[in-house]
């Protein structure tokens, strides 16, 4: 399954460059787009087949979106959102999760930030439920998803009883329907302009207690000791940023080597490829790809194996989200890098390279790859009692 995943994913290469423009102009995937990818199986790659999913290792998950990024960023990110929103299925309950998978390509969204609050309140029957407001951003591929997710805590005196904390607020995700929420169109920006990454709000939303997933109640649940459930969550979660932008930056040395074959500067008698100067530039930034590369997913595969016996301990967790960030800014150097070096052809906007500089520089703003991210790392390697639970 891994194989077949990742030669589709290479198969979309084409389609996506070529839909490029049409998918920045819209800010968000065209429909048609976000549902062939879902029927390709993308959107369900992380979670186990029990829970509608194909159970994939993070590697080969890591892999597809950085397949999918030589393509376009865009459809690569909301591809990722909506594999990782589907994490939570394990904590719904069965006829909920039916529900959902009603349409076993369900197209899904959400945010983790816990920036909502779901109070328990009975429903206009008597039913048990929970009255939803907040307001979430960066809510990448809501705008084609059939069923949304939030962060919330949960007010709740009987939360113990559902899997939470007791009488103190739990964290969990609310599963919204689109029509439960307002999707603001406010996602006007430079890079991952295709995301559709808008902010949505509730208010004071009713929902049955089926669709409020406790984030404790996966763990007195049967899939546990699910590798995939033992893998830091944070590093899981961050871990396709690097590697969709490890992506661009492959794509944008091979557009210039592709461009320098024939382009002769203004003033030259030779092309761009015969000069040493870009050879030079070429040569290393390759090199910096591979090895962030390597570093990257050697990280991945040491936590996925500690994962098959338990939880990951702070080395790995540290190592992995220190590697991502470091793929991310790697990437985005690199990127910059290969516009420069191409001059006046990457500056405009149908070029591959600006869109992936533009790309690069959005994503690197997310705080999961952040440099926050290596203070909050370094600390530990001077503060034995650092507050740690951020990697």
């Amino acid at each position: 399954m891994s194989d077949k995943m990742l030669a589709l994913a290479a198969e979309w290469i084409p389609t996506l460059r070529e839909r490029s423009v049409e998918i920045d102009s819209l800010r968000q995937l065209p429909q048609d787009l976000a549902e062939a990818l879902a029927a390709d199986g993308f959107y369900r790659t992380l979670v186990p087949p029990e829970l509608g999913g194909l159970g994939l290792p993070p590697a080969v998950v890591a892999e597809i979106g950085e397949v999918l990024a030589r393509g376009n960023a865009s459809a690569a990110w909301c591809t990722f959102i909506g594999a990782t929103s589907q994490i939570m299925f394990a904590a719904l309950e069965p006829a909920q999760l039916a529900e959902l998978l009603e349409n076993p390509d369900v197209i899904t969204a959400g945010v983790f930030a816990h920036s909502g609050t779901a109070t328990a309140a009975p429903g206009p029957d008597g039913a048990d439920g929970y009255m939803v407001s907040g307001r979430w951003a960066w809510a990448s591929g809501s705008h084609n998803a059939a069923w949304i997710s939030a962060g919330v805590q949960i007010i709740d005196g009987n939360a113990a009883d559902r899997g939470g904390d007791g009488p103190q607020p739990a964290l969990g995700r609310a599963f919204f329907r689109p029509d439960d929420i307002e999707l603001h169109d406010d996602w006007y920006t430079s890079g991952l302009r295709g995301s559709g990454s808008s902010t949505f709000e509730a208010h004071n939303v009713w929902l049955p207690a089926s669709r409020i997933a406790y984030e404790r109640s996966i763990l007195k649940s049967s899939y546990a000791a699910e590798p995939l459930y033992r893998m830091p969550l944070f590093g899981l979660l961050a871990l396709p940023i690097g590697a969709i932008a490890l992506g661009m930056a492959r794509a944008s040395v091979d557009e210039v080597i592709d461009v320098a074959r024939s382009k002769v500067p203004q003033g030259s008698r030779r092309t761009l490829g015969e000069r040493p100067a870009l050879h030079s530039a070429v040569a290393v930034a390759d090199t910096e790809v591979r090895a962030a590369r390597t570093l990257l997913y050697t990280c991945i595969d040491a936590a996925w194996e500690r994962a098959q016996h338990g939880l990951s301990d702070l080395e790995l967790r540290r190592d992995l989200r220190t590697a991502t960030t470091h793929a991310m800014q790697t990437s985005l150097r690199v990127i910059s890098s290969m516009n420069s070096a191409v001059g006046g052809t990457a500056v405009f906007e149908a070029s591959p390279l600006q869109r992936h500089l533009r790309d690069a520089q959005t994503a690197s703003a997310h705080f999961m790859v952040a440099m926050p991210v290596m203070e909050l790392a370094g600390r530990t390697f001077f503060d034995p009692d650092a507050d740690t639970s951020g990697l």
